[in-house]
């Protein structure tokens, strides 16, 4: 007989779970013991169990957001129009929402299912009793009453939404967002010169450009002691990029990559850009099997334009990347312009969500594509073309 069990931490795990989640770094307990250790403030962190008798045979990661209007909107409105706009989506979406995967990072990692052992539609229907069973738990605990239910985020093509009707079942919208951009990486390219041999001439000249624009900016490494020592500008850089942002759930704490460092060791990478011994811009990695996953960075706003911080991270994420012979980068969602000009693909993923409230529910899609518009930008083709 199959079950589900929640639990409120990583320390709850049942033994075979890290084995469950081999495949996938951010499922694991280590990566996961790191996040509630430095979750976000309005971040409660969950976990379903799905058992057959004691064994686990699937898994999924559930964060309580409490959403506020001084956290998802960084930046005053400016009209009469967009104050309007803002009142409305916090009014719909403030308070407490049920997430079920992870809001600081891009990607479905959110659950896990042994196929050999638990069908998708028997998964599922354990899941969404597992949701209620947590919804009831907290408002009984917490005092702290459910509004939304948010699955993300998900490949369109991705095999276990094969039967989207048992979504629509349980009254979920089914939402496109943001594409997650990716870079596959031919087997071909061992260096950097590799892949600037494959560059059209213009994107030659721009790479070669932006190198020389970093002006005697040089790039380190940061160990476990450095990165600590860093912690505080570091955050004071991130900020710099998070506070630009359009709409935004949550503010990482200040120690946020110093633990990830601590608990990931040589799987998180730090690299900060130094200009006369003064840190101006920093980028983070995550090594997950053969994909390597960007994660938070920041820069010194002054730098950014004149020495092209951003371009040449990107393009040493690439580096990285190539010199260590990952297959995938994945560059994640925003910025989809400069990134595909570095040769990053756009890979359509979509989100599912339902409020609590039925009428809210019913109004809840129009709203939602009104917060995430569709964004117009040009992809960039910066290849040569193959015969």
């Amino acid at each position: 007989m199959k079950t589900f069990r929640i639990f409120n931490s990583f320390k709850e795990f049942p033994a075979n779970w890290d084995a469950l989640v081999a495949h996938d770094i951010f499922l694991q307990s280590k990566y996961l013991e790191a996040l509630e250790n430095v979750a976000p403030d309005n971040i409660q962190w969950f976990y379903i169990g799905v058992m057959e008798n004691d064994a686990l045979v699937g898994m999924v990661v559930i964060q309580r957001a409490q959403l506020y209007l001084r956290d998802m909107f960084r930046k005053a409105a400016r009209s009469r129009l967009k104050e309007f706009f803002r009142d409305l989506v916090s009014r719909i979406l403030k308070g407490n929402v049920l997430v079920v995967g992870n809001l600081t990072h891009t990607g479905q990692h959110a659950l896990y299912y042994d196929q050999n052992k638990i069908a998708p539609s028997e998964f599922f229907d354990l899941l969404f009793k597992g949701v209620e069973v947590l919804t009831e738990n907290i408002l009984k605990t917490y005092g702290k009453r459910i509004r939304a239910v948010v699955l993300k985020d998900f490949f369109i093509e991705d095999p276990i939404f094969r039967n989207r009707t048992f979504f629509t079942s349980k009254n979920l919208h089914e939402v496109r967002v943001q594409p997650n951009m990716m870079m596959l990486l031919p087997e071909n390219w061992h260096t950097m010169n590799d892949y600037i041999g494959s560059l059209k001439k213009k994107y030659r000249d721009r790479y070669r450009r932006a190198r020389r624009k970093l002006n005697g900016i040089v790039t380190k490494e940061l160990d476990l002691n450095t990165t600590q020592g860093c912690s505080k500008w570091m955050h004071e850089l991130y900020l710099n990029v998070s506070d630009n942002a359009r709409f935004n759930t949550f503010i990482l704490p200040q120690n946020h990559f110093y633990e990830l460092k601590l608990k990931l060791k040589d799987k998180f990478k730090v690299y900060g850009y130094y200009l006369n011994d003064v840190l101006v811009g920093f980028y983070t990695l995550i090594l997950n099997g053969k994909d390597l996953e960007t994660y938070f960075l920041g820069y010194d706003s002054k730098h950014q334009y004149s020495n092209q911080l951003y371009l040449n991270m990107l393009y040493d994420m690439l580096q990285f990347g190539i010199e260590n012979r990952f297959d995938t980068i994945v560059y994640a969602r925003t910025a989809m312009a400069i990134k595909s000009s570095v040769g990053a693909k756009p890979e359509p993923m979509v989100m599912y969500l339902k409020h609590t409230n039925p009428f809210l529910n019913a109004i809840l899609y129009p709203v939602f594509k009104l917060m995430n518009p569709a964004q117009s930008w040009e992809e960039r083709h910066p290849f040569k073309e193959t015969n």
